[in-house]
């Protein structure tokens, strides 16, 4: 999420009352998860385990629990709760608005596009040309659509990412002010649930189609071209490249990558990242033409152990 205009470290720190390291008018243009970082902006980090890949990722600047070395070239905003104070920061710069009408004002629809009745179209939402968007589908804030695309009633675009940090209180949830992006010649089912990004774009790239009743986390990419089956459940910050195919309630890990071309059947559940061009099959998801012999393997069990009761 890049700021309106670049402010100040200074700027930054008052907003948030933290302590601050470098030169007090060290340039802010926006703020990041560290997987979508770019100069400029800020990443916050809350556990010694990652603050070295903080410290060393491409953000500019660090939201820190704890005073450190700060590398050349960077500043530093030490607080005593960074996750806290990232929040203060979105709900600043991207702070929740009350809409008043069904279709919002603020919204701009091309020309050819039908919206049903019952649809709900949000603040800031950006909708292309000869688009249908049937009723009750809801477009939240800043939702933007492309050409040629059509979303099936009771599918939500825009909800907030389920991220949250346990505290003894109980669940804290982390603001979400990002977007979900669909670009060009994208169809949607019915039912479908895609949310936003945490600070940056869930993203439906040109030519995918997504069939009813599924699930795509905060941040994650989808290729050109994909086909995705009902009942499919895609985690947080996954990237999914082109052509790929996943059929029916396939379950995807947060944070692992799909290969071009890969295709995965129904029901596997994928816990670590796949190589493009090949089928799998399974949970976890393996190899389709290795897992059938596995499968194979495993029925031959009792009959190997019936051989070996008889050579006793």
């Amino acid at each position: 999420m890049k700021f309106p205009q670049v402010h100040t470290l200074k700027q930054i720190a008052t907003i948030i009352s933290s302590e601050f390291i470098g030169d007090p008018d060290f340039p802010v243009s926006g703020m990041n998860e560290i997987h979508v970082v770019t100069p400029g902006d800020i990443v916050f980090v809350d556990h010694p385990k990652y603050y070295d890949k903080a410290l060393e990722s491409a953000a500019t600047v660090i939201l820190i629990n704890k005073k450190v070395d700060c590398p050349d070239g960077k500043a530093l905003l030490v607080s005593d709760d960074p996750f806290r104070d990232f929040n203060t920061l979105t709900s600043y710069f991207k702070p929740f608005q009350k809409t008043t009408s069904t279709i919002s004002e603020t919204s701009s629809v091309g020309e050819n596009t039908i919206i049903q009745p019952g649809a709900f179209i949000g603040n800031n939402v950006i909708i292309g040309d000869n688009c249908l968007i049937h009723a009750n589908v809801s477009l939240y804030d800043d939702t933007v659509i492309g050409n040629n695309v059509t979303i099936h009633s009771g599918t939500v675009l825009g909800a907030d990412a389920f991220y949250y940090k346990k505290r003894p209180e109980g669940f804290d949830k982390l603001i979400s002010g990002g977007r979900v992006v669909i670009e060009d010649n994208v169809d949607l089912g019915s039912l479908c649930t895609i949310d936003r990004g945490v600070t940056g774009d869930t993203t439906i790239k040109s030519g995918t189609k997504i069939d009813n009743q599924v699930h795509i986390g905060h941040d994650t990419v989808i290729g050109k071209k994909c086909l995705i089956a009902s009942q499919v459940g895609i985690a947080g910050c996954v990237v999914i490249e082109d052509e790929v195919t996943l059929w029916g309630q396939v379950g995807v890990t947060s944070g692992i990558t799909i290969g071009t071309k890969a295709v995965v059947s129904a029901q596997s559940g994928i816990s670590k990242s796949l190589d493009g061009n090949k089928s799998y099959f399974g949970t976890p998801a393996d190899d389709f033409r290795k897992k059938y012999k596995e499968i194979a393997a495993i029925r031959q069990i009792p009959e190997i152990i019936e051989k070996l009761k008889n050579n006793e």
